[in-house]
């Protein structure tokens, strides 16, 4: 029998979770990436940040820094450079993580399930043939077979590097 271990996850299980000051998509400072915020990148339009409570291994959340509620209130610029995260985001994982898969979700609005409702952001969920078990279906518990900090690690590096990239081209 193999063991799964996602220690993180407990406190998100059992409710007792710290609730974070602020809003999660608008971490404290200036700079582009952060280990305790599991912030991967943060440029003048657009934040990427590691879920620290994911779906599955990899689980990110993209947003505008722009602290909007709709995606209709979004600038022609903010909306290009959201499109374009989210294809470098996807192109990461799969150079990364290698996943058979990628969901990419928006929820506006509460009703329909954004936990931030007032931040519009996108999850993008990388999935694997088979990647949840009995585990969700028994105990509503999600098991991740990777550490988020070896993980935040393991995307870093790329992240740094669309950072570099984008800065040289302005």
């Amino acid at each position: 029998m193999k063991t799964l271990w996602t220690p993180w996850r407990m406190e998100h299980v059992l409710g007792t979770a710290a609730r974070s000051r602020g809003c999660l998509f608008e971490p404290p400072g200036d700079k582009p990436f952060a280990g305790e915020q599991l912030l991967l990148y943060r440029d003048r339009l657009t934040v990427v940040l590691l879920n620290r409570f994911p779906y599955a291994n990899g689980h990110l959340l993209v947003a505008p820094r722009r602290h909007l509620a709709d995606i209709t209130e979004l600038a022609d610029r903010e909306n290009s450079a959201l499109m374009a995260m989210l294809q470098h985001c996807c192109a990461i994982l799969r150079r990364r993580l290698r996943p058979d898969g990628i969901n990419i979700g928006l929820n506006l609005g509460e009703t329909a399930g954004a936990g931030t409702p007032d931040h519009l952001h996108f999850h993008v969920v990388p999935r694997w043939e088979g990647d949840h078990n009995f585990m969700t279906v028994v105990a509503d518990i999600r098991t991740i077979p990777q550490h988020i900090r070896h993980t935040f690690e393991l995307l870093l590096p790329d992240f740094q590097e669309l950072l570099k990239a984008e800065n040289d081209h302005e």
